[in-house]
């Protein structure tokens, strides 16, 4: 059987290093960064460099033609100034832009795009104070950022609407990833007071990377995205099946049939045992009060 061919932006970054073991066996992979050099510093093998993400079309249209897929992991980061971070972001938007019309043009069939649990930014104050126990991964809450970076990845989600909803010529499919927390936990962040949010949050948020390169084949490969609408467009958290999370995943388990395998309670047991013991928890459980 002949392979998808993908191409994955920003590949010789932390995110896709997780990924590309799978991707480069499963598919016919195209991989471009800035650099070939990972974040440690090691040689990212069959990454080519490419710059032209951002304001040339041409130069990167021969990346993107005869490709099944696209998955954009690519990011411009800018230094804690406020006015460098808005310019930087609006470069992101508009590489997410020409991802989305060289795609549309070259017949693309699906964009997987990495957005960021971040897009949703202004309603982590409200899971804090327990006015809210769960942000539903549903179309019925408008995503709120209350800065840049979060505000930059809503509206990659909004131009993947505006792209798949078919006014543009053809509805270019496309996936959003709200990605969590893709890194190993460190156990100093899980001590302190197992009922408060910092807690909950490091837990809650993380995602393996067998769950995230699941996650990202499952947005690749499966065949009927569409929303309830009709609309080829779905916008999902990603997360492990964390007992303590607080983001939905429903349509990405109904819509893509993700299944991820893995919990933080239980692969960080060890840190969360020694939490809870030294609070005196694990002794209370099923004491009268």
């Amino acid at each position: 059987m002949t392979k998808r061919r993908i191409l994955v932006t920003g590949a010789a970054g932390y995110v896709a290093a997780q990924l590309l073991p799978t991707l480069r066996e499963r598919y016919d992979c195209t991989l471009i960064d800035v650099t070939t050099t990972e974040r440690q510093g090691r040689e990212a093998p069959g990454v080519q460099v490419q710059s032209a993400l951002v304001d040339d079309l041409d130069e990167l249209r021969p990346f993107v033609a005869g490709q099944d897929a696209v998955v954009h992991l690519a990011f411009i980061r800018r230094s804690n100034d406020q006015r460098e971070q808005f310019d930087g972001e609006m470069d992101n938007i508009r590489m997410a832009y020409n991802v989305y019309r060289l795609s549309l043009e070259e017949n693309v069939r699906r964009v997987v795009m990495a957005s960021s649990n971040h897009a949703a930014d202004f309603y982590e104050h409200l899971l804090r104070s327990r006015e809210m126990d769960m942000l539903p991964a549903t179309n019925d809450i408008r995503p709120l950022s209350d800065n840049y970076y979060g505000w930059a990845k809503e509206s990659y989600e909004h131009l993947g609407f505006v792209f798949a909803s078919g006014t543009l010529g053809r509805q270019l499919a496309n996936v959003q990833i709200r990605i969590g927390a893709p890194r190993d936990l460190d156990p100093g962040a899980l001590q302190g007071d197992q009922e408060g949010y910092p807690f909950r949050r490091n837990l809650g948020a993380y995602i393996s990377p067998r769950d995230l390169t699941q996650l990202v084949v499952k947005a690749i490969e499966t065949e009927d995205i569409r929303n309830e609408w009709g609309v080829p467009w779905q916008v999902v958290y990603g997360i492990s099946d964390n007992t303590r999370a607080f983001w939905g995943l429903e349509n990405a388990r109904r819509v893509l049939g993700y299944a991820p395998q893995d919990d933080s309670e239980v692969t960080w047991a060890a840190a969360v045992y020694e939490n809870l013991t030294s609070q005196g928890v694990v002794g209370r459980v099923g004491r009268a009060p």
